[in-house]
Formats: structure tokens, sequence, C-alpha cells
């Protein structure tokens, strides 16, 4: 019962696509006319007359359609006539006095404090960790550790602290700036 109503649905599916196909082969002749008034009429096959709908069959067997049956093999699709609907416009937006995407002064104010505070708490901790890092680096000189017996492993360590040390820096910069914005 199932694959009776598949195939149906199928056979169609299969004619609502060479219906449509049939629908834009018939219209191709008309305007290529408009295009091209003066160009020469479209040569009349042994099938019947030029313009119209063709189905084809090329030399592997496959069916196609053409707007002009030139070729051996084509004839004649009877298209019937073809009803257009136009597409519903869309309604126009309704305009509001009061935009939904206003947020009113005193919940905005109440943002921007809660940005700010947030700002000064990151700026405060990415401070106290670039003094951290600065005082552990020593001017270059960390101390070594138990750990750092191989004099590679402290070198790496020293590299890392200055990559730190900038990273650091460059986000305490970033937080002063974004500060500097929320309290304009």
């Amino acid at each position: 019962m199932v694959g009776k109503s598949w195939s149906r649905n199928r056979e169609r599916m299969g004619r609502l696509a060479i219906a449509c196909a049939l629908t834009m082969c018939a219209s191709l002749p008309q305007a290529q006319q408009k295009a091209a008034p003066a160009a020469a009429p479209a040569p009349v096959s042994e099938s019947g007359s030029a313009g119209g709908v063709f189905r084809c069959l090329d030399a592997e067997g496959k069916v196609e359609y053409r707007n002009v049956g030139d070729t051996k093999g084509c004839k004649r699709v009877e298209t019937g006539s073809v009803t257009a609907v136009p597409f519903p416009k869309p309604a126009p937006a309704r305009i509001d006095a009061k935009a939904p995407n206003r947020i009113e002064a005193g919940s905005q104010r109440g943002r921007d404090g809660d940005r700010r505070r947030i700002l000064e708490e990151e700026l405060a901790s990415e401070q106290k960790r670039l003094t951290d890092l600065k005082t552990e680096f020593n001017s270059g000189e960390p101390e070594r550790r138990g750990d750092e017996r191989n004099y590679q492993r402290y070198v790496d360590r020293v590299e890392r602290l200055k990559a730190d040390i900038s990273r650091s820096e460059a986000n305490v910069e970033s937080l002063k700036r974004e500060l500097g914005a929320a309290r304009n």
C-alpha cells in the first residue's frame, strides 16, 4: 500500500516537473521574439512548426524538452493553457509611536553603570595580575625553582613570563580605553 502511494506521488511530481519545464520552454520563443524582432525566423522541422514545446530524444536516449523541434526524434507536446497567479504583496509594516527596540533612559543608565562597574573590576584584577607577574619576573632575572634544574626549563619560563606581561599590559590598556569610552 505504501509502495503504490509512493509511486503515484512520484508520477505526479514527475508530471508536475515536466509541466513546469514545458511552461518555461513555451515562453522562450515569445521572449526571444521580443528581444530580437529583426532576427531570422526559427527553422521548421519535419515534426511540425517552429515554436511551442518539443520532447526530443538524443542519441543516448535521454529526454530533452526544447522550444524548437529541429532534430530528428522530436515530437510536439501540447501544453494547454497556463494560468499565472501573482504573488501576494506583503502587508505594509505598522509604524508604532514607540519603537519596540527603544530602552528607557533609566534602564539604560543602570546598564551603563553595571558595565562601568564590571570594567573597573576587570581592570583592578588585571592590574593586580600584572603587578604579580612583574614581581615574579624580577627585572628579567626570576628566581630559579626547584623543578628547573634543566636550564632550558628556566629559559622557557622566563619567555612565558615576558609573553604574559606583554599580554597583561595590552589588556590593561584595552580596559582603560573601554572605561574611557563608557564614561562618555
